[in-house]
């Protein structure tokens, strides 16, 4: 124990010390305290032997480095939710560490003194006794990455309400709680209905649970209204006079009807019970024109149970279907999320029909946050795009006060407050994409890193419990944000399948239980020996640029030969598709044998690129600068041009003799043909690829690599738009080279 606590003291002073390292890093460039040779790695679902490699604890991470298979594994601290000393093997100590990705891994430690510094180390350092000791005030990005304040000021809650049209002549916003005086867990400015006085507002705060008063967070285009609160302190019988009035300030701010809609989440017989603790619900017969439901949706401590039971069944020893079909039903979880969106449909379908709605559980930072959201996503087609997702996580979730710190277990609290609150709403959120797929502009992607990084502490956006806390912990000066983050790598969340028009009004989803799927890619994404496969978004992404990086570099390469034809003065085609638009020479035609096959896939790319090109991008054409212009017919060839020596810049114009190589350099500067994305194993950098890892493909080269080795952008000769395009660092060097050659100082 002695030697535990010394490391522990020595981790605390360094980290005190030194930034923490940045995720790019690898693992030798860090200084480590503690090094553990010949740890094997238990393989589940594999009959490969166990992995045997060495164990290195960081003042951020463990980091398992598997030399012969050339594999590193990092889990972050604050990642990690539960570290279990197994029963003694021949082996050695087992070590089961289990995170807040669903990541489950055992080692087995050859020493038992060694597993149990291991331990106590590793069960202090994932959750610190203080906020201030979180990975997000270590953490560090690169001088080339975005400044520190970058994205803090992206969505803003009086911006959001201004695109909705408030304040305006029923409703406004009120400086009540500019100091949180009135509610320290709502933000600053709240939104209420212009007919409230201010004795009302204050009357309506201490009546309701921990101040958190009815407030508008959602105004629908025909004047409905969504407004959330907290449950009444209500008891048995005891009554508001204020808060009462507030209800009927809010109906009257409906000019639709005069009806009010209030939603209690929780079951009734939990709701009943809370009465004898002084709160409850609202009594149907002192609020007039008022309908009363509940939602039946569990408490925190059910969700937490069920989130434990479905992991078990995912971590079956002998993955057997029916154990794991058992497992997933008794776990509950799915009904769960049923229950959420059944709510959520139901409130939306409230608003649609022109009635103003109140929502609230017991505390109103949980089970409301849950389904308001999710009931906006519905309606509001905004929120369906990435932007809009992201400024709606910032005012439901964040800006009215859900404990992401308690219900994430950030620090030390009481393990009974913990509970998958935020997961449930994006697992609701998936369900839903999943039935309207070409209504959200994000994709899968997305979801898995607002989770990833909810519990990772690399930001501090989803640090603290409030928009209080998070202003006294001066989180904009001191740490980075998760939505600058987000700006700089866009493009990775982009669904390939959104379409615009289709992203319009209010969407239902069937909530039949035979709808509902079980998310794979979250709850066992790493298990790579069980039901191995690529994601088809992510397939579905790589063939979108690739396309789009052919279409950029077939209209030069069109350009360049209806430059030569007028050049020449006689269209460069001997004698090939004569008959074809014989007068129109700006149509390129490209001939092979096998398109005569794919028809009807060709005449859809050539809708896609809006060209009429005879020509699948998905075939392996390649471009011989020594034979051909383009395509493989080796009809077309550089031989007159050559005669005439002559070569064209990217303005049209003639070149002097032998700058040839210009044009050469174009073609050469664009990939033809993309290594395919299944069976990519491993990056040039040796990081392994697995079906959870973003592959990206150098758009010069077409190699696949990781994140980490793809971080450099450059304008490629070879395309028309002159946009910036991925490629890797070789690549990039190459590039960079020739134009310093090309123009020196």
């Amino acid at each position: 124990m002695h030697r535990a606590e010394e490391m522990y003291t020595f981790f605390k002073e360094w980290l005190g010390s030194l930034d923490a390292p940045d995720d790019g890093k690898l693992f030798r460039d860090i200084p480590y305290q503690m090094k553990v040779e010949n740890v094997s790695l238990v393989e589940r679902f594999s009959s490969r032997r166990n992995a045997v490699g060495s164990l290195y604890l960081t003042a951020t991470h463990v980091i398992y480095v598997d030399h012969d298979n050339k594999r590193e594994t990092w889990i972050l601290h604050s990642h990690i939710s539960s570290v279990t000393k197994l029963p003694l093997t021949p082996q050695g100590s087992p070590l089961q560490v289990r995170t807040k990705t669903f990541l489950s891994m055992t080692f087995i430690i050859p020493k038992e003194r060694d597993a149990h510094d291991l331990h106590q180390l590793l069960v202090q350092m994932c959750q610190p006794e203080s906020i201030e000791a979180l990975y997000c005030f270590r953490y560090s990005q690169g001088i080339e990455d975005l400044p520190r304040e970058a994205g803090w000021s992206l969505f803003d809650l009086q911006t959001e309400f201004e695109r909705m049209g408030v304040p305006n002549e029923t409703w406004t916003m009120t400086l009540l709680n500019k100091e949180y005086e009135l509610c320290d867990t709502y933000p600053r400015y709240l939104y209420v209905p212009t007919s409230a006085p201010t004795n009302v507002l204050i009357g309506s705060s201490r009546f309701r649970s921990r101040g958190r008063l009815p407030v508008l967070t959602y105004l629908h285009q025909n004047k409905a209204a969504l407004c959330r609160c907290s449950q009444p302190l209500s008891g048995f019988s005891a009554r508001c006079v204020e808060d009462e009035n507030l209800l009927v300030c809010v109906q009257k701010a409906n000019p639709n009807t005069a009806q009010l809609v209030v939603v209690d989440t929780r079951p009734r017989i939990n709701a009943m019970a809370n009465r004898a603790a002084g709160k409850g619900y609202e009594s149907e017969a002192n609020y007039e024109n008022t309908r009363f439901m509940f939602a039946g949706i569990d408490n925190i401590h059910v969700m937490r149970q069920s989130l434990g039971r479905l992991l078990d069944a995912c971590d079956l020893k002998t993955p057997m279907m029916g154990a794991f079909i058992n497992g997933l039903e008794g776990s509950g979880w799915l009904r769960h999320i049923k229950s959420i969106i059944d709510a959520a449909v139901s409130i939306a379908k409230t608003l649609e029909d022109g009635s103003s709605v109140l929502v609230h559980c017991s505390d109103g930072w949980d089970r409301t946050a849950q389904v308001c959201g999710l009931a906006q996503v519905l309606i509001d087609p905004y929120y369906r795009t990435l932007h809009g997702f992201q400024a709606l996580i910032a005012k439901e979730w964040l800006a009215y006060g859900h404990k992401f710190t308690d219900r994430c277990g950030h620090i030390q609290i009481d393990p009974k407050e913990i509970s998958p609150v935020f997961t449930q709403w994006l697992e609701a959120v998936w369900q839903i994409t999943q039935q309207f797929p070409a209504a959200f502009q994000f994709n899968d992607r997305l979801l898995l890193a607002i989770h990833d990084h909810v519990h990772s502490c690399q930001f501090g956006t989803f640090i603290g419990n409030c928009q209080k806390d998070r202003v006294d912990l001066r989180l904009e000066e001191k740490t980075y944000s998760f939505w600058g983050y987000i700006a700089t790598h866009m493009n990775e969340y982009l669904s390939p399948l959104y379409k615009p028009d289709l992203n319009v009004g209010f969407i239902e989803p069937n909530v039949a239980p035979q709808t509902f799927k079980f998310w794979r890619e979250l709850y066992c994404r790493w298990e790579s020996g069980l039901h191995p496969r690529e994601s088809l978004s992510d397939l579905m992404v790589a063939a979108k640029s690739h396309l789009n990086s052919l279409d950029d570099h077939i209209r030069l390469l069109h350009k360049r030969i209806k430059l030569s034809e007028q050049k020449l003065g006689a269209p460069i085609n001997n004698g090939v598709n004569d008959n074809k638009n014989k007068n129109d020479s700006s149509v390129l035609y490209l001939t092979d044998n096998r398109l005569s096959y794919s028809k009807p896939l060709q005449n859809e790319v050539n809708l896609k690129l809006k060209h009429n090109i005879d020509y699948d991008p998905l075939m392996n054409n390649h471009v011989d600068v020594d034979k051909t212009v383009v395509g493989i017919d080796g009809h077309r060839t550089w031989g007159c041009l050559e005669e005439k020596r002559d070569s064209f810049d990217s303005d049209g114009q003639f070149l002097e003799d032998g700058n040839i190589d210009t044009l050469i350099d174009e073609l050469e500067s664009v990939a033809i043909e993309w290594k395919s994305v299944r069976g990519a194993k491993e990056c040039p950098c040796s990081t392994p690829l697995d079906f959870a890892t973003r592959k990206s493909h150098c758009w010069r080269c077409g190699e696949i690599y990781c994140s980490r080795c793809l971080d450099q952008w450059v304008t490629l000769p070879g395309h028309m738009s002159q946009k910036q395009s991925p490629v890797c660092r070789q690549c990039y060097r190459v590039i960079v080279k020739s134009n310093s050659l090309e123009s020196p100082e």
